[in-house]
């Protein structure tokens, strides 16, 4: 099974053999026509210069046996049977020749009882149709037909017999058959079949090794753009294409090259703007950290004095303070999606129980989930469930799918299932609320992206907590999976192996919609 497998996988990967393989199939097809055609001529051109030349030595043959006959009956004595009918076969044997021409049969007419028949070199009488004896019997005429002669020792030969009647005075009606081997034609054919197999060989090869040549011309080149494709993508932007000549292949390496040679600038200017951009949100979120404590201070003051201001102040004062939060927390996501982007982020790994951990987080979000009308449930039919991860983050993504769960439950229940097989451990956190269109399960772990931009949000989000979560269960070599319909509700899944960047053939949850 391996080789078959290895076999088609050449197949399918290889040009070059395939064009080979195409051109020895079309070949052998053309020389097996040509060479059947060569074979039918040959074969018919020899078997009708036989034929010719058999009825003609089988005309004068009988016109001889005829004569020689007819002179019998001359004398004055009656002429023997026995010794004409040998003197006939002595005639025919001395006239084909040695190694022989051919070899006769004289056979007497079914109505002469008791008559001498005679042949040459132990030829058969079964050598003769009894169709072409009858069609002699009836037309008294020469006929002749293919047959297979056969001897006295069970030696078999394709041959031509051809009869006509003779007739011997004083005795009765013969029939004279002479049966013309056909094994120097035979040979001959052989000898054709033969050539023409070994010149069609030879022309496969010499053709085999032409399209071999001329295809290694084109696929070489082929090849070196693929491996070259293939450095470039890995990100060794320095490698190019040898340009030999002018004809359309070094055109080819050329624009090849111009091609690579602008995508490494396009994306020397990328990482620099990518560069400017992470030190840019980097600096802007250090440096306003300074006027923001500044802020928070202020508005921690004024937040604990508000019972001494008027309603519509100490409101404001409530206000100034829920947005100085959110705005902290916005500047932590800030700073921490610029560590990804600059792929400074890493895992402080410790055994951690994510039962435990996901009771606790549960815990801290029952207020906010009652002020909701929505009951956070937890299955854990596991018990513990342990994993080697950083805690700090895992606890992060739960915090983020259940604040968004809450977020859109709609004042239905909440469900959390954590559960673990060998090689992974999940936590799913599915909500009843309004939904999410199958179209946007790519776009939900965007940056800033929302579903329904009309809708506010309640637990003052700042839009990043997705993004952060899948970056997150990377790091680990995990990921987070998405399900859900429009009201149907939505259904997130969190799966880490067991050790980071470990096997996850199967994880031991799976999205559905029940």
């Amino acid at each position: 099974m391996w080789i078959l497998r290895s076999l088609r996988s050449s197949w399918r990967r290889n040009l070059q053999l395939r064009l080979v393989v195409t051109a020895l199939a079309i070949s052998a097809v053309v020389l097996g026509l040509v060479g059947a055609l060569l074979i039918n001529q040959v074969t018919t051109g020899l078997l009708a210069a036989k034929e010719r030349a058999s009825l003609t030595e089988a005309t004068a043959a009988q016109q001889e046996v005829q004569r020689l006959m007819n002179a019998s009956d001359t004398g004055l004595s009656l002429p023997n049977a026995t010794r004409l009918v040998d003197s006939a076969v002595t005639a025919l044997a001395v006239r084909s020749g040695s190694p022989g021409l051919f070899d006769a049969l004289l056979l007497g007419d079914p109505t002469l009882i008791g008559q001498p028949e005679r042949g040459t070199k132990l030829v058969s009488e079964i050598s003769v149709p009894s169709v072409l004896r009858q069609a002699i019997q009836k037309d008294k005429k020469q006929e002749w037909q293919y047959t297979t002669i056969h001897y006295e020792d069970g030696s078999l030969k394709s041959g031509i017999v051809v009869g006509a009647p003779v007739s011997i005075p004083q005795v009765g009606n013969y029939e004279l058959y002479l049966l013309f081997p056909l094994v120097a034609e035979q040979h001959t054919i052989d000898l054709v079949r033969q050539a023409v197999a070994l010149t069609g060989l030879l022309l496969m090869l010499g053709i085999g090794l032409l399209v071999g040549f001329i295809t290694s011309r084109v696929t070489a080149p082929v090849r070196e753009a693929a491996q070259i494709a293939a450095d470039l993508a890995a990100g060794d932007f320095d490698r190019r294409m040898a340009v030999r000549g002018e004809d359309d292949l070094a055109r080819l390496a050329g624009s090849f090259n111009e091609m690579a040679e602008s995508l490494q600038q396009q994306i020397i200017r990328l990482e620099r703007l990518s560069h400017v951009q992470q030190r840019f949100v980097s600096d802007v979120s250090h440096e306003l950290r300074t006027p923001l404590t500044t802020v928070r201070m202020a508005s921690e003051m004024i937040y604990d004095s508000r019972a001494d201001f008027d309603p519509a102040t100490a409101r404001s004062a409530e206000l100034l303070r829920n947005q100085v939060d959110r705005f902290d927390i916005l500047l932590g996501d800030l700073l921490e999606i610029s560590r990804f982007d600059a792929g400074a982020a890493g895992i402080e790994v410790s055994l951690i129980d994510l039962h435990a951990m996901t009771d606790s987080v549960l815990s801290e979000y029952e207020e906010i989930a009652a002020k909701h009308g929505t009951e956070l449930i937890l299955y854990a039919p596991d018990g513990s469930v342990f994993v080697e991860a950083d805690g700090r983050r895992i606890s992060r993504i739960v915090r983020n799918l259940v604040a968004n769960a809450i977020e859109h439950s709609e004042g239905k229940p909440v469900h959390v299932t954590v559960c673990q097989n060998e090689q992974s451990v999940s936590i799913g956190v599915r909500d009843y609320g309004h939904g999410i269109d199958p179209t946007d399960y790519e776009r939900v772990f965007s940056r800033f992206w929302r579903a329904d931009p009309s809708r506010q949000r309640t637990l003052g989000g700042t839009g990043l907590g997705l993004s952060i979560s899948a970056d997150d269960a990377a790091l680990h070599g995990g990921r987070i999976d998405v399900g859900g319909a429009i009201g149907q509700g939505a259904y997130f899944i969190l799966t880490l192996p067991v050790v980071p960047f470990g096997p996850i053939d199967r994880p031991a949850l799976e999205v559905t919609n029940d």
